[in-house]
């Protein structure tokens, strides 16, 4: 009873005129809406549908717990939850990765190349973190966000280039489709993490930090579509799979 009334007493400190935690309280209640969708809509698939709707749901239903307590930290702190946010991203970025494995099943897909993402997803993502919150002076970020930015590409690659994108034209139909739709996801919807270490850090490229940009609204708004928009593509492509296998 006491966290519930200290909830609702941080969240009445949030202005009219502050994006940021309005951003916060939208990215919650959309991404735990959605968890919501692809758990109910799980037994509507078959075996092979059924997993990839199940991580879906776990992504943004992760991310919304997250948000709820990163949004009860601005409205205390006014400050970016920079701990809280890698330890989301930590948990549903590697299940993002797990996604192409997922629907690349059916093409053959080995558990290697699983394994491959998620550890790239997670070197990218703690080498982030070191760059941006514990080794924050001198050459520190630029160092730590080149080791995270290599992972990145090589994320990229695979899925672009790599061994992901052979299997998933071996597959065809819906799921080369998902596949192509993810990877512009990852490409260009995760273009905004980068920027965000870039504004929060120092370094060569402080310059983005001058744009004005305020990257919590922009990390919000991103990692809502981002993480809906994996889901809702799987979810498409399990629609249409099923559709054709009935046809």
């Amino acid at each position: 009873m006491n966290n519930l009334l200290l909830t609702i007493a941080d969240v009445s400190k949030i202005a009219t005129d502050d994006y940021v935690g309005f951003t916060f309280f939208v990215g919650c209640m959309a991404m735990m809406a959605a968890s919501a969708f692809f758990f109910l809509s799980m037994n509507s698939f078959d075996r092979k549908w059924k997993t990839s709707i199940l991580v879906s749901g776990l992504i943004t239903f992760i991310a919304a717990v997250h948000y709820w307590y990163m949004r009860d930290y601005w409205a205390s702190n006014m400050e970016s939850p920079t701990f809280f946010r890698y330890v989301d991203w930590v948990l549903t970025v590697p299940l993002m990765c797990v996604e192409f494995y997922l629907i690349l099943k059916v093409a053959g897909a080995k558990k290697s190349m699983m394994w491959k993402l998620i550890f790239l997803s997670v070197v990218m993502l703690v080498t982030g973190y070191f760059g941006e919150a514990v080794y924050t002076t001198g050459n520190g970020p630029a160092i730590w966000g080149l080791f995270s930015g290599l992972a990145y590409f090589a994320i990229a690659y695979m899925i672009w280039f790599g061994e992901a994108k052979k299997l998933a034209e071996q597959a065809g139909g819906a799921v080369l489709k998902a596949h192509k739709t993810l990877c512009w996801f990852v490409l260009v919807g995760w273009a905004i993490y980068p920027l965000g270490y870039m504004a929060g850090t120092e370094g060569w490229y402080s310059f983005v930090a001058d744009l004005g940009l305020n990257m919590d609204v922009i990390y919000n708004i991103g990692d809502a579509v981002n993480k809906i928009g994996f889901g809702l593509v799987v979810y498409g492509a399990a629609v249409a799979s099923q559709a054709t296998s009935k046809a």
